[in-house]
């Protein structure tokens, strides 16, 4: 590692610090930076025949990022295995509660033991970085139960310092936009069906062709509202431009199209959500998380995934 600066160095050491005991490992990964990296570290770490790459596979998942995983993974010269999830069996998940998450993420880790027992692979990993350990996510209650590792949390990465580390390790994911499931699209309370994922899906992937590359479509059953960054509301508005996306997304289904004026924001229907309400599973376990996470970048313990 002598060609990264010294801190990027210290980054990458100190994930590997995590990876290395485990000895062979699933990657939960979903194409992103966070699992991009993590894949990363633990081929160079465990070498090729200890590091599998597993997606998840639902309606859930956008498309481009089934197509965009295989390849990745062998970008980065990991077997990569596709795993069929039934989230969409459970009506838990498709009622659209506020922990809606948790039930995704223990459909997804319960498939991804099963396929690591099979394989004797001893431990599961995910992208978890530190910076997740403050919103509301109680998929991370999930992850403690089934024991998965979370290396850059438990190093302490940043989700700054994942972009820095993976640009230096000349990661093609250094700069893709963050890409939660369709579902997180949906307002809590309206039921999810494939249906509405397949119109959100469609609507963002116009809008990326128009040049838009962070932008979320939340659905409001008839009514769709676009979040982009403010410099990109001129370009939505050009008269040309909104026609365009009106027909498209009233031949998707939707009767109005609207623009929310406060921007693109990241997880905005969590705005609201107290963690301390008694329907998020995770609320507690994310703050206990929180403050070891501090702990950990201090240097003074490493996190308990397992709990």
């Amino acid at each position: 590692m002598a060609t990264l600066p010294q801190e990027l160095q210290r980054l990458y050491h100190r994930v590997a610090e995590q990876i290395a005991p485990l000895g062979s490992v699933a990657v939960a990964f979903s194409a992103g930076v966070d699992s991009a990296l993590v894949l990363a570290v633990a081929r160079r770490v465990l070498g090729k025949g200890n590091v599998v790459a597993v997606t998840g596979r639902s309606a859930s998942v956008p498309s481009d990022d089934l197509a965009e995983a295989p390849r990745l993974a062998a970008l980065l010269d990991v077997e990569h295995v596709f795993l069929d999830t039934d989230e969409f069996n459970k009506s838990d998940y498709l009622s659209n509660p506020t922990n809606r998450c948790y039930f995704c993420k223990d459909t997804l880790y319960t498939h991804l033991h099963r396929f690591a027992a099979g394989r004797g692979i001893s431990a599961i990993v995910n992208g978890t970085n530190a910076d997740d350990l403050g919103d509301h996510r109680p998929g991370l209650l999930a992850a403690t139960e089934h024991d998965v590792h979370a290396p850059l949390a438990e190093a302490g990465l940043t989700k700054a310092d994942v972009r820095a580390l993976s640009e230096a390790l000349d990661l093609p994911t250094f700069d893709k936009p963050a890409a939660p499931c369709l579902s997180s699209r949906v307002p809590y309370g309206i039921n999810i069906t494939p249906e509405k994922l397949r119109m959100i899906e469609s609507a963002e992937r116009f809008l990326r062709e128009l040049g838009i590359r962070d932008c979320r479509v939340r659905h409001h059953e008839g009514m769709a509202r676009i979040e982009v960054n403010p410099a990109h509301f001129e370009r939505i508005a050009d008269p040309a431009a909104a026609r365009r996306i009106d027909e498209h997304f009233r031949g998707l289904g939707y009767a109005f199209v609207t623009l929310d004026l406060r921007g693109f924001r990241s997880g905005s229907l969590n705005e609201g959500i107290r963690e301390s309400s008694a329907s998020s599973r995770g609320a507690g376990f994310e703050n206990g998380q929180n403050e070891r996470a501090a702990e950990s970048r201090q240097g003074s313990i490493r996190l308990p995934i397992s709990g």
